[in-house]
């Protein structure tokens, strides 16, 4: 999980302006001992895990992205296409941690997840009003 935070906010740390806890952060070590960021982290890999774990669920996997989405477009005011970099920076450490395992297969599974959470979250934005 910290692999992931620190990886992507190295890779885009225009990110880090969503986070007043660790906006300032620079090094890639104290990113990744952040117990804020560990706990987000944490976070985003429960909410990807419950959409794992649903997809014969359609139902479920809409409420819990279009909970994601609301919160990040209304509360929160990220830019839609964080979730495509974030989704893209997962799928390249998962590749990595788990090369060996890590098939043509799954990796066509992880690009079709990317590809249903971003799908998902975006159309949220669009319902909340998000200017294009």
């Amino acid at each position: 999980v910290s692999v992931l935070s620190g990886r992507f906010f190295v890779n885009f740390p225009s990110a880090k302006q969503y986070f007043s806890q660790f906006k300032h952060m620079e090094d890639p070590l104290e990113m990744e001992r952040s117990l804020q960021l560990r706990k987000h982290a944490r976070r985003v890999m429960g909410a990807i895990n419950t959409v794992v774990e649903n997809l014969n669920d359609s139902e479920k996997v809409s409420s819990v992205l279009a909970l994601v989405g609301k919160a990040h477009a209304v509360k929160h005011k990220v830019e839609p296409i964080y979730f495509k970099k974030l989704t893209g920076v997962m799928l390249e450490v998962i590749a990595e941690e788990y090369a060996d395992d890590f098939t043509p297969e799954a990796h066509g599974a992880w690009t079709k997840m990317k590809t249903l959470i971003y799908t998902h979250v975006t159309a949220v934005y669009k319902e909340v009003g998000w200017p294009q």
